[in-house]
């Protein structure tokens, strides 16, 4: 018998050759159906892998975000089969699981339109009955080749013709439809109940202009029809807060054709990001950082130094000085370093704290670039620590709580995540082991709760990542605090020790919003574009009923301004309710309505964006009321 551990600690024991599946079954029916895949000593499996040695497993439910990807992984297997069903002379290439759902890359003649993709659904339907059995077969490289050329699918061709000439190659056949792909899978298609194809675009073959544009069909698979049905509705509250219509309608930034990927800010939208920085400067000053600019075009050879040469250079821009290779900074980091390596510092100096607002350039390619959240241009706000090893516990902690006041301001919820240093750490083992341990201690030290992202940091070191969750839900990935041992080495340099000798010191590099513009777009989605008081690029609207009240409105226009308010007139000759409505939908906070009355009285009436009509007020109530609201940034 074969003595299985589970994640409790509990044990069983099962026959060798038993399943996971079987075994799922000898624990809880209820947990075997509701299995999706298995982390067996740690690595993902699927629920027909047998059992032949003592093990520790861990069944995997929906719940589980391996386990998600698992499940739609097979529904993109699902929804191949369905088109090789119904337009068998369509080409496949490939069909990932991504967040909160999968796609999968055709070229066909057919033209996938919204009809189309309901036919395909029942197709997929159909298949899910069937509950055809997911069964993983591999072959050698040749014969590999062989099986694909004789169903004519060039592209999966093209990929194994990429791989090691002595690899083995594995395939999943379901039925009479058999796909290249490294696995796992469910055990077979019935598993996949609850799926909907949500849309189809054009996309580069492997992401590049200069390969055919082939179609890609989105799609989503859940455990549960209200799951689904949450998403949908959700996915339709994003289209109304997508912050490139906002960005238009509100007037604030949009992508030009004449430059894709680098964004155009108008002047509202630079109040916004004005404010957004100054908020960010005001918080960096209480926390002892200085501010620093450093160019944005620096000598080739700093990358090489740093070592970001071998991880960007595909993602960077270059120009040509003097004779001499230049590089258009993809990172703010080295800059910094040669920033600190101006003079030698003391530890009595540190722990020096170093911000930059710096305007980064990185070449995405053109069918990843998405409005504000995937640019070639971005300004992150990068800060960097230089301190001692005695130091990293304590300026951690202070950069965790830093972040979290940032959050906290916008009304962001958060996870935070582990990650740690992936196989091209370019550092020794005990480096790896060191820094991920003080990363770790720190945040059990503060009972933060977290998850851990294997090989997800830098090549130079472990990091934590804040994930915001935003007013409907979604998840973004923004602030880091990332601990380097690695570029104050690769830079050589140091600072003077109370031994009066010279020592390297440790960084940390850290940021919160990670790219205004990105945070900008979050932001505008997050608020669907009625930003709170404090950040709109208006605060007040006043409305005249009548021209003869012109003159007061100038005075009370002079008046909200001198108080430091982002006032506007509207003067067109425009009924009120219309002016009104235009207000609302340029979602500015405050409307005040003068007429007559209001003009003798020396008052207002004042309509709140969310409250409607708040009756009168006189002016310094107003405006005392609305500086409140500023200065508590609500």
């Amino acid at each position: 018998m074969i003595n299985v551990t589970l994640k409790d600690g509990s044990q069983i024991q099962v026959e060798s050759g038993t399943t996971i599946l079987d075994a799922a079954f000898g624990i809880s029916p209820g947990l075997a159906r509701a299995a999706l895949a298995a982390n067996v000593d740690g690595v993902l499996t699927e629920l027909t892998q047998k059992i032949e040695k003592d093990c520790t497993v861990e069944i995997l439910t929906f719940e589980n975000k391996e386990a998600r990807e698992v499940m739609r992984h097979t529904a993109s297997h699902i929804l191949a089969h369905a088109v090789k069903r119904l337009y068998p002379d369509s080409k496949l290439a490939i069909g990932p699981a991504v967040e909160n759902g999968f796609y999968y890359d055709i070229d066909s003649e057919t033209v996938f339109t919204p009809e189309i993709l309901e036919k395909l659904e029942n197709e997929m339907r159909s298949i899910v009955k069937e509950k055809l059995q997911l069964v993983r077969i591999t072959l050698p490289r040749e014969e590999a080749l062989e099986l694909m050329r004789e169903r004519d699918e060039p592209y999966k061709v093209e990929l194994i013709n990429e791989l090691p000439e002595d690899a083995v190659i594995s395939f999943y056949k379901q039925g009479d439809f058999i796909d290249l792909c490294a696995g796992p899978h469910l055990p077979d298609t019935g598993r996949v109940k609850v799926f909907k194809l949500t849309s189809c675009t054009g996309a580069y073959w492997r992401g590049d202009s200069k390969n055919k544009m082939l179609q890609r069909i989105y799609g989503t698979a859940f455990s549960k029809k209200e799951e689904l049905d949450a998403y949908l509705l959700m996915v339709e509250e994003a289209k109304k807060r997508d912050h490139r219509k906002l960005g238009r309608e509100l007037d604030l930034y949009a992508i030009m054709d004449e430059g894709p990927g680098f964004p155009f800010f108008f002047s509202k939208g630079m109040v916004l990001r004005n404010e957004l920085e100054g908020f960010w400067r005001e918080l960096h000053r209480k926390y002892g950082y200085e501010e620093i600019r450093t160019p944005i075009i620096l000598n080739e050879e700093l990358w090489h130094r740093s070592g970001h040469w071998d991880h960007y250079k595909d993602n960077m821009y270059f120009t040509r000085i003097d004779d001499e290779p230049y590089a258009i900074k993809p990172m703010n980091c080295p800059g910094g370093i040669l920033a600190y390596k101006r003079k030698m510092w003391s530890y009595k100096d540190f722990p020096l704290r170093v911000g930059e607002l710096g305007l980064v350039h990185r070449h995405e390619l053109s069918g990843t670039l998405h409005g504000l959240m995937r640019v070639r241009c971005f300004t992150q706000d990068d800060a960097h620590i230089f301190m001692t090893e005695e130091m990293m516990h304590s300026e951690i902690k202070g950069v965790i709580e830093k972040i979290d006041k940032i959050y906290k301001v916008f009304g962001f919820k958060y996870h935070v995540e582990l990650s740690t240093c992936p196989e091209d750490f370019i550092g020794t083992d005990e480096m790896r082991a060191l820094s991920e341990k003080v990363l770790r201690d720190v945040l059990e030290d503060i009972n933060m709760e977290y998850v851990e992202n294997p090989g997800d940091g830098a090549f130079y070191g472990p990091k934590i990542d804040f994930h915001l969750q935003d007013a409907i839900g979604r998840t973004w990935q923004c602030g880091t605090v990332q601990l380097d041992f690695q570029m104050p080495e690769r830079f050589e340099i140091s600072y003077i020790g109370s031994d009066g000798e010279k020592h390297r010191p440790v960084m940390i590099h850290t940021v919160a919003f990670g790219s205004v513009e990105r945070f900008i777009g979050i932001l505008t989605e997050h608020y669907a574009g009625a930003f709170p008081v404090w950040l709109s690029p208006v605060q007040v609207q006043i409305i005249p009923i009548t021209d003869r009240v012109h003159p007061v409105v100038r005075d009370l226009h002079r008046k909200l301004t001198d108080a430091g308010l982002r006032a506007e007139c509207d003067f067109r000759s425009e009924k009120m309710g219309y002016k009104i409505r235009e207000a609302q939908m340029q979602k500015i906070p405050y409307m005040l309505v003068i007429g007559d009355n209001e003009a003798q009285q020396g008052s207002v009436s004042v309509r709140s964006r969310s409250e409607g009509d708040l009756g009168q007020s006189s002016v310094d109530d107003f405006i005392k009321k609305i500086k409140s609201e500023i200065e508590l940034k609500i």
